[in-house]
C-alpha cells in the first residue's frame, strides 16, 4: 500500500502540465519515494534498512510510471486542444515557436511512449534513491525489548 500511494503521488504530480513546465518532476519522483518509505516505516515496528527503503521506492517509481502514462494520456486531448487554440488565436507568435508547437503536436504519441520509457527507467531510479533517503531519515529508534540494538553499559 505505501508503494501504491507513493506511485500515485509520483504519477499524478509528474503528469500535470504545470509541473512539466517548471521541470520539477524529479523532485516529485524523489518525494514519492520518500513518502513510500515514510508510510512503510509507520506500518512496521522495526526500522527500515536502506535496501528496504530503496526497494519500496523502486516499486513506487514503477507504479508512478504507469500512473503518469495513464494521466498523461487522459490529459493529452485537452493539451492538444489548448495548443490548437493558442496557435489559432495568437497572431504574433514567432515562427520558431509556431514550428515547435506544430512539431510537438505531430510527435505527441511517440513522445508519450518515449516519455513512458524514460519515466520507467529514470523515475524508478530516482524514486529508489528517495526511498533510501526516506529510510535513513525516518528511521525509528526501537527499544531493545522490541528488537532494537542493544547498547552494552560502558566498562568501569
Amino acid at each position: 500500500m505505501p508503494a501504491l500511494l507513493g506511485g500515485l503521488f509520483i504519477g499524478v504530480l509528474s503528469a500535470l502540465p504545470v509541473v512539466q513546465i517548471c521541470n520539477c518532476c524529479c523532485l516529485w519522483i524523489i518525494g514519492g519515494g520518500l513518502l513510500a518509505a515514510y508510510l512503510q516505516q509507520q506500518n512496521q515496528p522495526v526500522p527500515l534498512t536502506l535496501a528496504q527503503g530503496a526497494r519500496i521506492g523502486l516499486f513506487a517509481g514503477l507504479i508512478g510510471s504507469c500512473v503518469w502514462f495513464a494521466v498523461d494520456s487522459a490529459l493529452s486531448p485537452i493539451q492538444a486542444r489548448f495548443v490548437g487554440e493558442l496557435m489559432r488565436n495568437v497572431r504574433d507568435l514567432p515562427p520558431e515557436v509556431q514550428d515547435f508547437l506544430e512539431t510537438a503536436e505531430a510527435n505527441r504519441t511517440g513522445g508519450s511512449l518515449f516519455g513512458f520509457a524514460m519515466m520507467l527507467i529514470f523515475g524508478s531510479l530516482f524514486a529508489a534513491v528517495g526511498g533510501a533517503i526516506g529510510a535513513a531519515y525516518f528511521k525509528k529508534d526501537v527499544p531493545p525489548a522490541l528488537g532494537g540494538p542493544i547498547n552494552p553499559p560502558p566498562l568501569p
